[in-house]
């Protein structure tokens, strides 16, 4: 395996062997748990991410980004929300989704989620 991708995996330590959760995985577990949440039309990416998306390659983890230090995860998102839903309300069940489901997956502590609304939809995205 190659040095930079090693140096962006969490270690777990068991008894059988090591189990290495990559940065990347964090992020994309982060970003499905948001998107599961009602009034999230989307992640919000760069523009990269959109050239890449409109090509057909999809990037689960767009719109998020983590830090991993030691058991503890940092999380930001990019969301873009659906018109017409409560903008602080929808952050808030998204803060939760997210640390609950990050924690239930991978067993690291989810310190921070900080939300970024990126854009409002006027109709639901497919």
């Amino acid at each position: 395996m190659e040095k930079a991708t090693e140096q962006n995996m969490h270690i777990l330590r068991e008894e059988l062997g090591t189990v290495k959760i990559a940065d990347d995985v964090v992020a994309m577990i982060a970003g499905l748990a948001a998107s599961d949440v009602k009034g999230v039309a989307a992640m919000a990416g760069n523009i990269g991410n959109e050239l890449k998306s409109r090509m057909g390659v999809k990037n689960l983890a767009r719109g998020v980004r983590v830090e991993v230090i030691g058991k503890r995860v940092k999380a930001e998102l990019a969301l873009i929300v659906e018109y017409g839903y409560n903008i602080p309300a929808i952050s808030q069940r998204v803060q939760e989704k997210v640390k609950s489901t990050v924690e239930n997956m991978t067993g690291l502590e989810v310190s921070d989620v900080d939300i970024r609304i990126a854009g409002v939809c006027m109709q639901k995205e497919k």
